[in-house]
């Protein structure tokens, strides 16, 4: 059995996720290579694209989102928000999205239910949601506030985890543009603010990606999305992929007997690569990255150990969500923030030596220039973030 220990992991995590010097690219390559860049924090994306382009430019990030469109948001793996090139939307709506959008639309009749605002929760819920692709249509895209002033039933609130301590109340608006986007009949286009904002201008799918989105079937999406994860985070463990792609152990198992593993020695523990996968890799020059909270490379795969070390009670929240990292040599050896004043702070974790020290800190350096007036603030606070900005 081949054996993958962690110094041949960590290599094919610097070349394949293109943080060492030599592999860096293009942000469609990257999210192309890495099967999506996560977006639940608008700033992830543009965070985790610098770290890894040649010629790190927020103009080129968007360009490739909404003017080439080569790019596009999708709620995907998990139910969490990528962006993914769009000859990629397909698989992770047939893979995942689809079963996503059954769900949601079950949710928000049960909340349409609950504030008694129909009868029929069922056709009041399809008769709104044509009506607000209907109006997208006519405005040529909208933001929500824009598009809720077309039709008062949009303005209506209902309200969201009843019961739980993070009760809330949001417009049918909100939940409708949900809903609508999981099934994948409209998108997400450019933000109302800078690329560090979370409102967007909603668009049908067919005026913003007039070439169509083609058809596949789930089992054969479900194989691709595996496929895809095993060629850039390979090797792994059927338990990483059922975490990562938010399918049930029945759906990845399946998949895998598809789409042709070997099993392979990760010192001790079973692992799976794809069978033309098992050449050995070289290790890049030794190479510093600061990559930001979400980033794909630190949230793909359930088994962190091998990079992550015992760093995680500081760098991760209470739910797994991961916070800004320091990276050397295909581990995260710290943490990072950047304060009001736009510094980036730094947090070793462990002894690099005075080497790798200095090349984390001119990494630091070239994201504070690079970040400029834009000030970050993660999504999700961990606890070396907030003690590194207090």
């Amino acid at each position: 059995m081949r054996r993958i220990g962690i110094e041949e992991r960590r290599a094919r995590l610097g070349v394949r996720h293109h943080l060492a010097a030599t592999a860096r690219t293009g942000v469609v390559e990257a999210a192309r290579d890495l099967v999506g860049l996560h977006a639940t924090d608008p700033a992830t994306v543009y965070l985790a694209a610098q770290a890894r382009m040649a010629v790190p430019e927020v103009a080129a990030v968007e360009r490739a989102l909404y003017d080439d469109r080569a790019l596009v948001r999708i709620l995907g793996m998990r139910r969490t928000m990528f962006v993914e090139p769009v000859e990629l939307m397909p698989v992770v709506q047939a893979a995942c999205t689809d079963a996503i959008a059954v769900q949601q639309r079950r949710l928000l009749l049960d909340m349409v239910g609950r504030a008694g605002l129909a009868d029929d929760p069922a056709a009041w819920v399809e008769e709104v949601g044509t009506a607000t692709v209907k109006a997208l249509e006519a405005r040529g895209g909208a933001t929500a506030t824009e598009v809720a002033q077309d039709d008062p039933r949009l303005r209506q609130q209902i309200v969201v985890a009843e019961g739980k301590p993070y009760e809330a109340r949001q417009s049918v608006v909100t939940r409708i543009l949900l809903v609508l986007a999981a099934e994948g009949r409209i998108v997400r286009g450019r933000p109302r603010g800078s690329w560090v904002s979370g409102q967007y201008r909603w668009s049908v799918v067919d005026a913003w990606l007039p070439d169509g989105v083609p058809q596949w079937s789930t089992q054969t999406a479900q194989v691709e999305l595996v496929r895809g994860w095993l060629a850039a985070f390979g090797p792994g463990t059927a338990a990483d992929l059922k975490w990562w792609t938010g399918l049930t152990l029945g759906q990845v198992r399946r998949a895998l007997a598809e789409a042709g593993t070997v099993e392979v020695d990760l010192d001790g523990t079973p692992g799976l690569v794809l069978a033309d996968d098992l050449d050995p890799v070289p290790a890049p020059q030794p190479w510093a990255a600061l990559l930001p909270s979400l980033d794909p490379t630190t949230m793909g795969w359930a088994g962190r150990e091998f990079f992550l070390g015992p760093h995680r009670p500081v760098l991760f929240d209470r739910n797994g969500n991961a916070g800004p990292t320091i990276w050397w040599d295909g581990r995260v050896v710290g943490g990072w923030a950047q304060r009001r004043s736009g510094e980036v702070a730094l947090r070793l974790l462990e002894d690099v030596g005075t080497e790798a020290t200095a090349a984390i800190e001119a990494e630091a350096a070239r994201l504070a220039d690079w970040l400029g007036p834009v000030r970050v603030t993660p999504r999700f606070r961990t606890p070396l973030e907030r003690e590194l900005v207090a």
